[in-house]
Formats: C-alpha cells, structure tokens, sequence
C-alpha cells in the first residue's frame, strides 16, 4: 500500500523549531518530488515545500524560515522549520507530487494524513 507518513508535528513556542518528516512506502520513491502542504484551520490548502527526485531544484516558503530535505536511503523527507510562528499553526501534509518541483502543487498523485503543528503565543 502507498504510505506517506507525516509526523513530529506538535506544541511549540513562537520562535521555537520543529522538524517533520515524511517515511514514504509503497511506491518509487526515489523516483518521485515529495511536497509538502499545509492547511491552517478554516483555511485553504497550501503548498510549503516541494523537493525533487534528484535533489536538485528546492521550493521553499517560510522567507528562509523552512528547510526541505530527503535521505533516499531512509525513505524520508524533512521539513525542518525555524523560528516558527502563531501563523505558522495548521496540519502539515506531505504529498508525491511528480518528479520535478515545478507546478508541483498541481502534480500531485499520494497524500498522507498529515501531522498537526500548533504553535502558541
């Protein structure tokens, strides 16, 4: 079965770190971008991270806050956010999306469940 398991998500201050990751089974996976979503409460879905099958292009939000990696050999991307803050609260979602990171938001094929991140006050 295709899994793509998110998690480390959790309670953190403003200005805290978090790190997520995401253990990815049943497919490719080296073969494929892994992205990364998140959907903050009564909000709309949106994109955060995506890097590529080849660990070349890297897309990133946050304004330098967030940093995106993969360990091929772990089947797992990260999502190592810094300096994290209130607005940064939602449910964070990793996602294959293609090979490439480009327009990776509307390439995706597999979602996991998401792990939630509440940053407090």
């Amino acid at each position: 079965e295709v899994q793509l398991q998110a998690s480390g998500g959790g309670l953190v201050q403003a200005g805290g770190s978090l790190t997520l990751s995401c253990v990815a089974s049943g497919f490719n996976f080296d073969d494929h971008a892994i992205a990364w979503f998140r959907q903050a409460p009564g909000e709309e879905r949106e994109g955060v991270s995506c890097i590529s099958a080849f660990d070349g292009p890297r897309l990133e939000s946050g304004k330098g806050r967030f940093i995106t990696s993969r360990d091929k050999a772990k089947n797992t991307v990260y999502l190592q956010m810094n300096t994290l803050k209130p607005e940064d609260t939602a449910v964070y979602y990793c996602a294959a999306a293609g090979v490439y990171c480009g327009h990776y938001q509307a390439h995706t094929e597999y979602w996991g469940q998401g792990t939630l991140v509440t940053v407090s006050s």
